[in-house]
């Protein structure tokens, strides 16, 4: 899960650092829509020599999709979007009320518009299904970060504690709902399970995918996972800020 739909995500970014915007800022009423002055490239030149500029990261909760995502958008220096931002409304405590998914999709789209126009290309993460339908249609390529469950579970009850402390604690006012999001996300090889992100539901929504696919290990080093995520788009030779120091 990322980061709370709460959070204010316009930022100014210094040189090289990723940016994200905000789907309920000004910024998504004034951007361009989503399209490229080009015609959109056929299948044989996405794998072929093409350096992909507009990717879309996924996996399950806790696998390290946002990590990757703010990464590489640095490395590329590409604004990154979350998902999350636009699929659940803010609400306290967070993610608990969905965004009806034309709304998801008017908010999203111009912002992806936007940074197409201003940067040449954006790096979206999270889980969108059958929904982002309408968005994959802009899509260069796909990343899934495949991660072990006891490394996923681990990673989530740390971030977990750290953004809601005592919270989630028994008693806390968000234990409970703490209490059944990990218990989900430790499911997500469960085929039987029926709501939200499963092995499963990511396995047939890759099959349908019609841009390049690459998939990553997520119990790696973040930044070995990002340097193989920087070769698999043809992107490998650009430095980000960690090693330019």
């Amino acid at each position: 899960m990322s980061d709370h739909a709460s959070k204010a995500l316009v930022e100014a970014s210094l040189p090289g650092e990723p940016r994200t915007y905000d789907a309920r800022s000004p910024l998504a009423a004034q951007a361009a829509p989503l399209q490229s002055q080009n015609p959109k490239p056929t299948q044989q030149e996405l794998v072929g020599n093409k350096r992909a500029s507009r990717i879309h990261i996924t996996g399950a909760s806790g696998s390290g999709v946002s990590t990757l995502g703010t990464n590489l958008a640095s490395a590329l220096s590409l604004p990154v979007f979350d998902v999350d931002t636009y699929y659940w409304l803010p609400t306290n405590p967070p993610f608990t009320i969905k965004r009806p998914i034309h709304e998801r999709i008017s908010l999203l789209r111009p912002n992806l518009g936007h940074a197409q126009e201003e940067n040449g290309g954006w790096v979206l993460s999270g889980s969108m299904g059958s929904w982002g339908d309408e968005i994959m249609e802009d899509v260069e390529h796909v990343i899934f970060v495949d991660t072990a469950t006891d490394v996923r579970m681990k990673r989530l009850r740390e971030r977990e504690f750290m953004r809601h402390g005592e919270r989630i604690q028994e008693g806390g006012d968000m234990h409970e709902e703490s209490v059944k999001f990990l218990a989900w996300a430790e499911a997500y090889e469960d085929p039987g399970l029926e709501e939200g992100r499963s092995r499963v539901r990511h396995e047939q929504w890759l099959r349908g995918v019609r841009v390049p696919v690459t998939r990553l290990s997520g119990d790696q080093d973040e930044l070995v996972v990002m340097k193989e995520a920087l070769k698999a788009l043809k992107r490998d030779g650009e430095k980000g800020r960690e090693e330019e120091g």
